[in-house]
């Protein structure tokens, strides 16, 4: 019996779930296909009419973690009048992604906790890696844009400060994924998210001021 588009689909989706369990579980070495057709309670038959290997599957999984950020870069890359606000919502929606979505939370988590970046590994990695670098471009692109407005005062070099906001987004990130009982992201992402604002200004602030000297 021929299936529907819809039930290939919802098969597809079954697999790549199973697939978010199992390398949130064992780690990507760790997992086989035949634990996820088991898992799947499917045959290795319909797997890889929709997965050529295991890699393939593991591609589809880590999307789950790219694809919603390479939408908030697009949605912030907006001409919209405020690139602050832009930046403000890019950092509210990365906190969100993590508390509110568990295949983008897992998926995350795999790529960076449960994964060897091995050799078989390097189209997902280098997908991450453009992923890595159109965010600080969208970050050096908004301390341009809002010092142009001035919004935020001329100091550090704007590719310093968009690094700087990255790896502040990754370190809380990796810390929770880490030890996720260490704290409460859902009660402290406003947090977060106000202080990797305040980080931004101040670094900028900071280095704007002229150096004092020896003598005062």
């Amino acid at each position: 019996m021929r299936r529907t588009p819809e039930q290939a689909e919802q098969t597809r989706l079954k697999v790549i779930d199973a697939g978010l369990r199992l390398f949130s579980q064992s780690g990507y070495s760790g997992t086989t296909l035949a634990m996820i057709a088991k898992e799947t309670g499917m045959s290795r038959g319909p797997i890889y009419w929709h997965f050529q290997n295991k890699d393939e599957l593991f591609e589809a999984v880590i999307a789950y973690s790219q694809t919603p950020l390479q939408r908030l870069v697009t949605a912030a890359s907006a001409n919209t009048p405020d690139p602050v606000a832009r930046m403000s919502a890019f950092i509210e929606g990365w906190f969100d992604l993590l508390v509110r979505d568990k295949r983008h939370r897992q998926s995350f988590e795999i790529l960076m906790n449960k994964t060897e970046l091995t050799q078989r590994m390097a189209r997902t990695v280098r997908r991450e890696r453009q992923l890595t670098r159109s965010i600080i471009e969208l970050f050096e692109t908004l301390v341009d844009d809002a010092r142009a407005q001035g919004l935020l005062p001329e100091g550090d070099p704007a590719d310093l400060l968009a690094l700087q906001t990255y790896t502040y987004l990754m370190g809380v990130t990796q810390t929770w994924l880490f030890s996720p009982r260490l704290f409460s992201l859902r009660e402290r992402k406003d947090y977060f998210h106000r202080k990797c604002l305040a980080t931004l200004f101040d670094s900028a602030a900071t280095a704007a001021k002229p150096e004092q000297t020896a003598s005062g």
